[in-house]
């Protein structure tokens, strides 16, 4: 059913960005100087969020301690936190009315706490200012403290609660050599227990040569550690140097998959060529 890779089909292709809120969203970002995933992963999806009044930021610098084939973030040694990054967003946040921000950050194996305390302070700065916003928080897997980490982030709670597997766990070795599956399901699942009324949320990638036992598997694993939501998308590649689309899943493939994940329980399901964690992440109704 999949398409052959060497050529973009046409339920990929997307409109120029433009119009007047995708040129505020844009001088907002810049004016404030908020970093976006959006812009350092190449998001295909950039011209409709930011059209619609949305991004989704970067908060802890734009620079990754790990190098994973399937992005384009830059790798290297990052800079300290910036403090003055929380009340930056509360800003951006006043100033685009925003209802619900999705909030990320590259993997900082540099710090103590992994970032935690970061994040747990950008939602209270914000929440501080704007007290009717609703936060989604997608993490890195916190790998060397995950309990102090979540202990910390208990603090800026409610949340959506979110960490993306990625991928099928036999793509680690040669797509995220610095991730680990069985890790990334601890996380989740340690979140799931510890914060029982907060959902939580993962997504995965297709297109990179995964069989579909082995997404079914994924899709399994992840709902036997509580996960409530899923993405899944098509995985196009960011940079010249990332890994190579083995092959593009056609549009009718991701209902399939969208109808099997509600079938074995999660009850938010995003699935299409251009779902991605934070796509439409406010709707409450997929």
């Amino acid at each position: 059913m999949s398409a052959n890779a060497k050529r973009l089909p046409p339920w990929l292709r997307r409109p120029w960005p433009a119009g007047h809120s995708f040129q505020h969203t844009e001088r907002t970002l810049e004016s404030l100087h908020i970093e976006t995933i959006c812009d350092h992963a190449n998001c295909p999806n950039k011209g409709e969020c930011w059209g619609r009044g949305t991004a989704t930021v970067l908060i802890l610098g734009n620079v990754c301690t790990r190098n994973c084939r399937f992005c384009s973030v830059a790798t290297g040694k990052p800079e300290p936190p910036d403090r003055t990054e929380p009340a930056r967003l509360a800003r951006m946040v006043q100033q685009m009315g925003l209802k619900y921000l999705v909030m990320t950050s590259v993997n900082r194996d540099d710090l103590p706490d992994g970032g935690a305390g970061h994040f747990r302070d950008c939602v209270a700065e914000v929440r501080k200012q704007c007290p009717s916003v609703r936060f989604e928080i997608l993490t890195p897997d916190f790998r060397d403290n995950q309990s102090e980490a979540l202990d910390i982030l208990a603090d800026a709670l409610p949340f959506v609660f979110a960490h993306n597997v990625e991928m099928v766990p036999s793509l680690y070795p040669k797509a995220r050599s610095g991730g680990n599956y069985r890790l990334s399901l601890r996380l989740l699942d340690m979140a799931a227990r510890r914060y029982r009324d907060t959902p939580t949320k993962s997504s995965i990638m297709l297109g990179l040569g995964e069989t579909d036992e082995e997404v079914m598997q994924v899709l399994r694993d992840l709902r036997a550690v509580g996960c409530r939501r899923i993405t899944i998308g098509q995985y196009l590649k960011p940079s010249r140097d990332s890994l190579a689309v083995i092959d593009y899943v056609r549009p009718e493939e991701f209902a399939w998959w969208a109808q099997e994940a509600r079938s074995i329980g999660f009850d938010w399901v995003q699935a299409s060529p251009f779902a991605r964690s934070s796509y439409f992440a406010e709707r409450q109704d997929v």
